[in-house]
C-alpha cells in the first residue's frame, strides 16, 4: 500500500511537493525513478515483504520496464508459483514484483489475472527512445483511487488531489458540473473530480500512453451468470457456497507481514466478515466500532458489535466519538478527505482508532450493494412489478428517453439524493452554471454507472449503485480517511470472485419472496440479504437476525445545533459565501433557517460546510504554480535509467 504520482513529458512540475503531499499514505520509505522524460514517484507503507527487496519503484532486470503499485494482490502467491514454475526468477517475496512480472509476460491483459485492490503506473521502455509507453490502472471496483491530467501530450496522475494540486502545474479552478453534482447527490461523480483540470480513472479501466496521446481502455465489466446452473440450487446449497466463497475471499485477505483486524459495526455484513476471519485465525481477531454517548444514543450500534465480539471472541475496542471531537478534528478531517462529500467522518475516527494499533483491516463495505441490502433494492423491484402492469408505456419511456420521470434511472436516481437537481440549481451560484449541462438531471447523472441495462432489476440496480455511490462516496472516502491515518482498508465483499457469484444468485437468495414487511425492523422480518444472513447464523449469537437493520448513522444533527454551531454559521456567512463565489447567499440562508427551525435535517446544511471547509483546507492552502524543482529530497531513494 502506498501513494503513487509521477510525469509523462516535458512538465514543469515538483514531483517532491507531490511526494512530500502522499506521505501520509506510505510513511515507511520513499522512492523515485526518473529517466529523463519519465517520472515515478512513490510513498510506501510496508505491508508485504517490508525488505529492501520490495522497494519501489520497482525495476525489471533488464532495467526496461517500472513498476510503482500502490494496493495488494490476494492471489501473488498462487500467481508468483506459477512464474516460478514457468521459469521466472523472483528476487523478492511480495506482490509488487509478481505484478511487474505478469505484465512482462502477458502484456496488458494481465490486468485480468490480478485478484485484489490496486492503483498502479508502469513504464516500458522496451521500445526504444521515443517508442516508450505508460500504462495507467485501476482495480475492477475502483477501491484504490488515481487521477490524471493531460496537457497536450503531457501526462501527470497521483493517488490524491492534493498531490496534483502540490505539483505546481494544476489549475485549482473547480469543476462547475462536479459541484453541481456534489449539492445534487452528496458526492461527485467519477471520473470528475473537483478540479475542472483533473479526471478520475474509472474502475476497470486502464490508461495507455505513448507519444501519439493518451487512450483509455475498459478490461472488465460486471456480468451476470458467471456462476452457470447456481440460479437453480436449492436454497441450503447456495448458502454453503456463499460461506465457501467468502471465507476464500477472506483468508486471500488476511494474507500480509503486519496484523490484519477489523471494523465491527452492529450489523450481518461485517459480523460474518469477523466470524469468517475467526475461523482461520488462531489468535483473537483486533476489531473496532465507532458510538456516540449520549449525543446519538439512538444510533450507537455498539452494543451490538460488543455482543458479537464476545461470541466469537475478539479483542474489542469501542470508540466513542463526541461533537467535541468532531469539531476539534473538523479541519483535519475536511483535508483528509481530499474532496468534500457528505460523509467520511466515522471513517475517519475509525481508522484513527485502529491505526493505532494495526496497519490493516478488514471492512464490510460492499455487502448490501452486491446482495441487495439497501431500501434502494426493494423499491426498484416494487417500481419494476409496476412497470410490468403498464408494459407499453414502459417500453416507451426506456426506449425513447431513459431520462423521463418513469424511467427505471430516473426512479433509481431518487433513491438517493441531497439537494436533488432543482435545488442544486437553486443553492448553485448564478456565475457557475455557465458550462453547466443544459439536461443535466438525476437520471443522466446516473446513466454512466448503468453498466448491466438489459439484467433483472436486482442485477441492474447493483451495478448502478457500485458504478455510483459506492465508488464516489463510500470507496473513495473509505480509502482517504483511513490512508490519513496510514491504514489499509480491505474490503473482501468487493473480490471479482464474491461478485461474480452474486451476479449469478436468483433473486429468491437475496430478497425474500415473501416479506413480512418492507423496510424492516429486522433482517429476519425483512428477507433482505437473505443468503448472508443465513451463511452468518452459525456464526452469530442466537436470535441476532432478530436485531433491527439499520444503516450506519452518526449524529450530525445534534452536533450542527451543538458543538459544531459556530463553525456552521461561520462557514456559511454571506461574507464566506460572497468571498467563494460557489452558492446563492440567500438560497443558503434558505437551508440555515429551515434546517434551525427544525424543518431541514442535517445533510444539505452539513454538505454546504464541508465544501466550505475543504476548499479552505485544500484550494487555500495550495502551493503557487511553479516551475519544476529538484526530483527528490534527502528522505527518499533515486532511480536512474540505464544508458
Amino acid at each position: 500500500m502506498c501513494g503513487i504520482a509521477g510525469i509523462w513529458g516535458d512538465l514543469p512540475a515538483d514531483i517532491g511537493a507531490m511526494q512530500r503531499t502522499l506521505d501520509h499514505r506510505g510513511p515507511d520509505d520513499r522512492g523515485i525513478y526518473s529517466d529523463g522524460f519519465v517520472t515515478l514517484a512513490m510513498t510506501r507503507l510496508a505491508i508485504q515483504d517490508p525488505s529492501e527487496a520490495g522497494r519501489q519503484p520497482m525495476i525489471s532486470p533488464d532495467g526496461q520496464v517500472v513498476i510503482v503499485f500502490n494496493g495488494e494482490m490476494y492471489n501473488f502467491r498462487e500467481e508468483r508459483a506459477r512464474l516460478l514454475a514457468r521459469g521466472r526468477v523472483l528476487r523478492s517475496a511480495g506482490d509488487t514484483e509478481v505484478v511487474l512480472e505478469l505484465y512482462l509476460a502477458e502484456g496488458d491483459n494481465f490486468l485480468c489475472r490480478l485478484r485484489g485492490m490496486f492503483a498502479l503506473a508502469i513504464l516500458d521502455r522496451r521500445g526504444g527512445r521515443g517508442r516508450e509507453r505508460l500504462l495507467l490502472a485501476r482495480d475492477q471496483f475502483g477501491i484504490k483511487p488515481l487521477l490524471y491530467a493531460e496537457f497536450g501530450g503531457n501526462v501527470l496522475f497521483a493517488s490524491e488531489l492534493k498531490a496534483m494540486l502540490a505539483s505546481g502545474v494544476v489549475d485549482d479552478e473547480v469543476d462547475p458540473v462536479a459541484l453541481w453534482q456534489l449539492l445534487a447527490g452528496g458526492s461527485v461523480r467519477q471520473p470528475r473530480t473537483m478540479l475542472k483540470s483533473v479526471r478520475m480513472l474509472p474502475p476497470a479501466h486502464r490508461l495507455l500512453v505513448d507519444r501519439r496521446g493518451a487512450r483509455l481502455q475498459r478490461y472488465w465489466s460486471l456480468g451476470t451468470g458467471r456462476r452457470p446452473g447456481l440460479a437453480q440450487r436449492p436454497f441450503p446449497e447456495i448458502v454453503e457456497i456463499v460461506d465457501a466463497t467468502l471465507a476464500d475471499a477472506v483468508a486471500s485477505q488476511l494474507v500480509a507481514d503486519v496484523p490484519v483486524g477489523a471494523f465491527l459495526s452492529g450489523g450481518i455484513d461485517s459480523a460474518l466478515l469477523v466470524g469468517l476471519m475467526a475461523r482461520c485465525r488462531q489468535d483473537a481477531v483486533r476489531t473496532f466500532s465507532v458510538g456516540f454517548g449520549d449525543e446519538g444514543s439512538g444510533l450507537d450500534e455498539t452494543d451490538d458489535a460488543a455482543l458479537v465480539a464476545a461470541h466469537v471472541g475478539t479483542k474489542h475496542t469501542r470508540v466513542v466519538v463526541t461533537g467535541a471531537e468532531v469539531r476539534d478534528h473538523i479541519e483535519n478531517i475536511a483535508r483528509a478527505l481530499d474532496q468534500p462529500t457528505v460523509d467520511g467522518v466515522n471513517s475517519y475516527f475509525i481508522a484513527r482508532a485502529a491505526a493505532s494499533e494495526l496497519k490493516v483491516a478488514i471492512s464490510g463495505t460492499g455487502s448490501d450493494e452486491i446482495f441487495a441490502g439497501y431500501p434502494w433494492f426493494g423499491a426498484m423491484h416494487d417500481h419494476s412489478v409496476i412497470a410490468r402492469k403498464r408494459p407499453l408505456r414502459s417500453w416507451l419511456a426506456e426506449k425513447f428517453s431513459p431520462y423521463r420521470e418513469d424511467g427505471f434511472l430516473s426512479v433509481f436516481a431518487m433513491q438517493y439524493c441531497i439537494f436533488g437537481s432543482a435545488l442544486a440549481d437553486a443553492v448553485l451560484a448564478r456565475d457557475m452554471h455557465e458550462g453547466l449541462d443544459a439536461e443535466r438531471s438525476e437520471a443522466r447523472s446516473v446513466a454512466g454507472g448503468d453498466e448491466l441495462p438489459r439484467a433483472g432489476v436486482l442485477e441492474r440496480t447493483s451495478a448502478l449503485v457500485l458504478r455510483g455511490y459506492t465508488v464516489n462516496q463510500l470507496l473513495r472516502d473509505i480509502d482517504v480517511a483511513s490512508m490519513a491515518h496510514s491504514l489499509e482498508v480491505r474490503v473482501p465483499f468487493l473480490d471479482v470472485a464474491v461478485a461474480d457469484l452474486a451476479f449469478s444468485l436468483p433473486k429468491r437468495a437475496k430478497l425474500d419472496p415473501n416479506p413480512a414487511e418492507r423496510p424492516s425492523e429486522s433482517y429476519r422480518s425483512s428477507g433482505i440479504k437473505r443468503v448472508l444472513v443465513a451463511a452468518a447464523a452459525p456464526m452469530l449469537p442466537p436470535n441476532f437476525d432478530k436485531r433491527s437493520k439499520r444503516g450506519f448513522a452518526m449524529p450530525f444533527g445534534p452536533w450542527l445545533r451543538g458543538q459544531l454551531w459556530e463553525v456552521l454559521h461561520d462557514c456559511l456567512s454571506a461574507r464566506s459565501l460572497q468571498r467563494r463565489g460557489w452558492f446563492e447567499v440567500e438560497a443558503v440562508r434558505g437551508v440555515l433557517e429551515r434546517f434551525e427551525a427544525g424543518q431541514e435535517s442535517w445533510p444539505r446544511p452539513w454538505l454546504l460546510m464541508m465544501a466550505e471547509l475543504w476548499a479552505r483546507a485544500v484550494l487555500d492552502q495550495a502551493a503557487p504554480r511553479v516551475q519544476r524543482q529538484s526530483l527528490v529530497d534527502t528522505s527518499s531513494h533515486l532511480l536512474t535509467a540505464a544508458p
